[in-house]
């Protein structure tokens, strides 16, 4: 009976193992030919579905990007009108697009969608018309290094934004990040190149873990249009201000050597700067990028599926996705981890939500002081600091992640802002009450979005009908023309046999 048993057992035990070996050798197989290529990808293929007839897992991945549905406590990949939110924004951006439309952004998947229907580009019905310039489409779309190598860098930079509606069609993808030979990581952006020559720095030098964060900061990086640049024959040339550092005093300092302004205010008659979101040099002064963590290595972890290891695709929050971006090196609880990111989300916001009010009040009591005959050498230092809190407030605030990639510099940095400001508004109420004005300034209902709109002069129903009209009438066009070039590319099969 014993050795009936002691067979039982040993055949069991035989199985397993056979299952096992099997298992293994069937994975191996599977990773054998998982990625046997099945068409060759041209040198910049805009198109990421072609892409992914060879690397279809990363591209399935990726197509999640168009998820609408994740929510945090201040952020989310769906839809909201940040203007809604905070209404004082239409008085801080008085005189700039952003005063007309501003919403959280979505995944990359929306990219030119997105562009296309927000009020700050208008509504062009023929090319050469519209406020924008072709620069604006520079991060949006594989589409762009394509048009860079077929007119040139400054050719592309000299346009209009509707100029090139019909050759901007693909959103952000594949050939953005990836050399389509090795599939190595790649920078397709001359900006960020030219940013690391003018700081004496070669990226070419860049390893592949720190790669693994520039193919970001191609984008996700403070900018601005220089219209100026030497032989750039009046191009808006996309430009980073790196060159004396990447913290906010040093893009500061160099912006006001060059007496730089993205507009003037309307009401402060202040020269202002707008930050982009300057990702990337604020994520630089965090903990995880002085331990080596790239941005991918949260923002896109490497997942196992059918025994494949890649990486996963689908860009977005890693509170989305707890358990492979953190639990890579964290090993508290996934709550515990999620709080931890709202303790210091929660922080930042009520600094700069303050700093945002005080900086909305200042832009109306200096309004008040011109229109009492204040003088321009009285307001010049009341400007300035009206100039600098607002670009630190902005920095903080449009950096996607600051509060938690840098929690300390950001801090920092809305202290610094509110300090100005207040300093600010202390020297405009002496100015206002040497012009004879010794109480409040009136101020407009702040909690009102339209009413501030139309404070400020802004006639949003023609804004809108104007955006309806394109979008039914041009962007029907531009589609249509898009796909009829593209269904011109020939695509060559490669045979596996």
């Amino acid at each position: 009976m014993k050795n009936w048993i002691l067979f039982l057992i040993t055949a069991v035990v035989v199985f397993l193992l056979a299952m096992l070996a099997y298992s293994i050798m069937d994975r191996k197989n599977e990773a054998k030919y998982a990625y046997q290529p099945k068409v060759e990808i041209g040198n910049i293929e805009p198109r990421d579905s072609i892409w992914g007839l060879n690397y279809p897992r990363q591209y399935q991945s990726y197509m999640k990007t168009k998820d609408t549905s994740f929510h945090s406590m201040y952020n989310t990949s769906g839809h909201v009108a940040v203007l809604e939110e905070d209404p004082e924004l239409v008085i801080l951006w008085a005189g700039y697009a952003f005063s007309k439309e501003y919403n959280q952004p979505k995944g990359h998947a929306h990219a030119v969608e997105d562009i296309r229907q927000i009020l700050r580009t208008g509504g062009p019905m023929e090319p050469g018309e519209g406020p924008m310039p072709s620069t604006c489409w520079t991060c949006k779309s594989p589409d762009v290094p394509r048009l860079m190598k077929e007119i040139g860098v400054t050719e592309f930079y000299s346009k209009k934004w509707s100029d090139l509606g019909a050759e901007v069609i693909n959103p952000i993808g594949c050939a953005d990040c990836h050399n389509p030979e090795t599939m190595n990581l790649t920078i397709t952006r001359p900006a960020l190149v030219e940013a690391f020559e003018a700081m004496g720095k070669d990226i070419n030098a860049a390893s592949h873990q720190q790669m693994r964060s520039l193919v970001c900061a191609q984008c996700h990086v403070e900018y601005y249009f220089d219209k100026n640049a030497p032989d750039k024959k009046g191009a808006q040339y996309l430009t980073f201000p790196w060159k004396d550092g990447m913290d906010v005093e040093s893009v500061e300092s160099y912006y006001d050597k060059l007496d730089f302004a993205d507009w003037v205010h309307p009401i402060s008659k202040t020269r202002m700067l707008k930050a982009q979101h300057p990702d990337y040099e604020l994520f630089s002064l965090g903990v995880h990028a002085k331990r080596g963590v790239s941005c991918a290595d949260c923002h896109m972890p490497y997942k196992t599926e059918g025994g494949q290891k890649f990486t996963d695709h689908h860009i977005g929050s890693p509170l989305s996705n707890v358990e492979n971006s953190c639990f890579v090196c964290h090993r508290e609880k996934k709550e515990d981890l999620i709080t931890d990111v709202y303790d210091r989300q929660r922080t930042i916001k009520k600094g700069s939500q303050k700093l945002m009010q005080l900086i909305a009040k200042a832009h109306i009591e200096a309004g008040k002081a011109w229109e009492l005959g204040a003088t321009e050498e009285q307001m010049a230092p009341i400007q300035e600091g009206i100039r600098h809190a607002q670009w630190r407030w902005d920095y903080a605030v449009a950096s996607h992640g600051a509060a938690f990639h840098a929690p300390l510099p950001t801090s920092s940095i809305v202290t610094s802002g509110t300090s100005i400001i207040e300093e600010s508004r202390l020297q405009l109420a002496r100015l206002l009450a040497d012009l004879g004005h010794n109480k409040p300034v009136e101020m407009p209902d702040f909690n009102d979005t339209e009413a501030l709109q139309a404070y400020i002069g802004m006639d949003m129903e023609k804004e809108r009908a104007d955006k309806a009209q394109f979008l039914e009438e041009v962007v029907p066009k531009w589609l249509e023309e898009g796909k009829k070039r593209e269904a011109g590319y020939s695509i060559e099969m490669i045979s596996n046999e």
